[in-house]
């Protein structure tokens, strides 16, 4: 059947309207409505690949963006391949970076690598997750097999992804070792037959390489899915730990409550599609409530309790909404208080407070403090000395003086 002769089903289509959600692309979308019928019509289900590395030992919620998405794919029946990139790690993945990345060591790799499953399958439905490690195939090419998969990609090719372009155009050092990355990326996608494979926007180009890979060595290639990359509670940059903006899904639920209270509320309505489990519809229901007057932090609330609850408890997001109202609801802290973000996480109390704009001077932060008169997150700060990590806290200098600030990285 060619592509003009195939036509959708209505299940097909359907299908097709959970995996758009949210995501940037899918591409080639007409090859993937035809793997989705296939697949509907032998009842063999599709292969799912996400490719993950280690490179830190938590999980935030701008991971799970896509892993949300694969939990979709889940539920309608098809295998998803969890592939911790092990292998790939003591490389480095070039995306987006303007300079090379100190490779990981085994060890750091296998520290890392123990808790990212275990968090993952907070989202993803573990008895149908095929979790994968990439050495089992690395290892194995040697200097022949990486030298033969070496030659199936060209250096033009390589030059093409703009981080590459940038770099080299500006002078800047790019190893040799950083054109493996992308191949052995795509090497995954041959070794595990995917038939799609996911990944942020910043990974379409290492996506695209295991599509032609797979073409060189003589199978069907992938589709591939892109999501879009989270903001950050800066509301600027992606969300990322090295910049202080994130919210990590192990974190306590009154931590997590109070960061995703403190999200601005235009980020509000991306973060309910890319993070919330409740349809399109009753989303739209909920902003058109909001457009005609309802107030934000409902909507906000709700958005923080569903997380919660999913990676803590119900119970748990009852008493974090508890706490937080009872903190700054019931208190008298005022809705519209001065917003700021303050870079050098982590931060000593006494310059937060100065570049907060609460206080002149040092020595005004230090007077203040002994009087009792600093809160942060409503808790009196007693030690001068205390340092600030990532993360949004609301502080309070006296009676009146108060500021939502957010501490990211240098």
């Amino acid at each position: 059947m060619t592509q003009s002769e195939f036509s959708i089903s209505p299940e097909v289509e359907a299908d097709l309207r959970i995996v758009r959600r949210g995501c940037d692309e899918l591409l080639v979308e007409s090859e993937f409505a035809k793997k989705l019928a296939q697949s509907r019509q032998t009842g063999k289900p599709l292969r799912i690949k996400l490719g993950l590395d280690p490179t830190a030992p938590d999980i935030h919620l701008g991971h799970t963006v896509v892993l949300n998405k694969m939990r979709q794919l889940q539920d309608l029946g098809h295998t998803v391949i969890f592939l911790i990139g092990d292998f790939t790690s003591m490389i480095g993945d070039p995306s987006g970076r303007n300079s090379t990345r100190p490779p990981l060591t085994r060890e750091q790799i296998t520290e890392n690598a123990k808790t990212y499953y275990a968090q993952a399958s907070q989202v993803l439905d573990p008895a149908r997750t095929e979790i994968r490690y990439n050495s089992e195939w690395c290892d194995e090419l040697g200097a022949r097999g990486l030298i033969q998969l070496a030659s199936r990609y060209t250096v033009a090719r390589m030059m093409e992804r703009d981080d590459f372009t940038k770099r080299f155009k500006g002078g800047v050092p790019i190893s040799v070792h950083e054109f493996l990355y992308p191949l052995l990326q795509g090497y995954d996608s041959v070794a595990l037959k995917s038939d799609l494979e996911l990944g942020g926007t910043d990974q379409k180009f290492n996506l695209l390489v295991g599509r032609e890979l797979q073409k060189e060595y003589g199978q069907s290639p992938q589709c591939i899915l892109t999501m879009p990359l989270l903001v950050g509670l800066d509301g600027v940059e992606k969300m990322s730990k090295s910049k202080g903006n994130y919210i990590g899904i192990s974190e306590s639920p009154d931590s997590m409550f109070g960061k995703l209270m403190s999200i601005s509320d235009t980020l509000m309505w991306s973060y309910f599609e890319l993070l919330s489990f409740r349809s399109l519809d009753d989303i739209a229901a909920l902003k058109a409530e909001i457009d005609g007057g309802r107030n934000p932090r409902d909507a906000k609330v709700m958005l923080a309790q569903e997380i919660i609850a999913r990676f803590h408890s119900k119970a748990a997001a009852d008493a974090a909404l508890a706490t937080f109202e009872a903190r700054f609801r019931d208190g008298a802290i005022p809705d519209d208080i001065p917003e700021v973000t303050v870079a050098g996480a982590p931060i000593g109390i006494l310059k937060l407070l100065r570049e907060a704009g609460l206080v002149a001077s040092g020595s005004e932060a230090q007077r203040n403090i002994e009087q009792g008169g600093v809160r942060l997150d409503g808790t009196k700060i007693e030690d001068k000395s205390l340092q600030i990590d990532g993360g949004v806290y609301v502080l309070q200098v006296g009676k009146r003086k108060f500021a939502r600030v957010t501490v990211v990285g240098s």
